[in-house]
């Protein structure tokens, strides 16, 4: 079995260490296997590509790579702060994630 991530598909997340440090952005993917995810304009690498249907051109193309899951830190929707994640059952005895700084549910 999979260990559960603190990160989804969607979350607005800030990277807090490695050499994108500092940059925000909403996650595209989530890789659950190597515990890495896709962070829109966030560690982005240039990819050569042969001319196709997609890019006619060809050329260099600047790309997203992937970043480690704990290299990231989901920013609290409340108040824009980076924040850690709990587990909680809500009213409905459903697990939900909040957030440890503001206490919120996180949707």
């Amino acid at each position: 079995m999979q260990k559960k991530l603190h990160i989804k598909k969607g979350d607005n997340v800030i990277v807090i260490s490695g050499e994108s440090r500092g940059q925000r952005g909403r996650v595209l993917e989530v890789n659950r296997e190597k515990q890495r995810a896709i962070v829109e304009g966030v560690n982005l690498v240039s990819k050569h590509t042969k001319p196709n249907a997609q890019s006619p051109q060809g050329g260099i193309i600047k790309k997203e790579a992937s970043v480690h899951i704990s290299n990231l830190m989901l920013i609290d929707p409340a108040s824009g702060e980076p924040t850690r994640i709990g587990r909680r059952r809500n009213s409905e005895n459903k697990l939900v994630r909040y957030s440890k700084k503001s206490g919120e549910e996180i949707k």
